[in-house]
């Protein structure tokens, strides 16, 4: 029996959206890894992401880590709570940039384990942290309910 052209528009259609649905689907399976938000310092070491990778970090500003000079360059740590990376920064930092509270930063991975940041997030009140930055400090044992921070 012939298809009348009504179903063969309908079957055309049909398999052009699986056709679609199946390459937006291959498309996001192989971005799966690329599409985060942040790397903490633990996973950075577990993945044993490359040198040269751009990426995002976000943890909490270890305490007593930071250090500033004249030029405007600041070295600073970043953990969360099992390892500790190495961020220098070169530019102004946010006015709630401070020890111990949520920071995500953009930039290079370095030889040698360090992170070279070209732009540095902290959070904007005083019960914000980023979402990310509080799950992966909850998986670590370092979030306390009702309270930001490490304990």
């Amino acid at each position: 029996m012939a298809m009348t052209r009504k179903q063969k528009r309908l079957a055309v259609i049909g398999g052009m959206g699986a056709v679609l649905g199946l390459a937006a689907g291959l498309v996001l399976f192989s971005l799966s890894d690329s599409i985060v938000f942040f790397y903490g310092p633990t996973e950075i070491a577990e993945k044993g992401i490359t040198p040269g990778t751009r990426l995002r970090i976000g943890g909490l500003v270890s305490e007593g880590s930071v250090k500033r000079d004249d030029a405007r360059n600041v070295v600073f740590k970043v953990t969360d709570g099992n390892k500790e990376l190495t961020v220098s920064y070169k530019g102004l930092l946010p006015d709630l940039f401070r020890e111990g509270q949520g920071v995500v930063a953009e930039g290079v991975l370095q030889p040698g384990g360090a992170f070279r940041a070209d732009s540095v997030l902290a959070k904007h009140d005083e019960n914000y942290m980023p979402k990310e930055v509080a799950d992966t400090l909850k998986k670590q044992g370092h979030w306390q309910d009702g309270k930001e921070g490490a304990k």
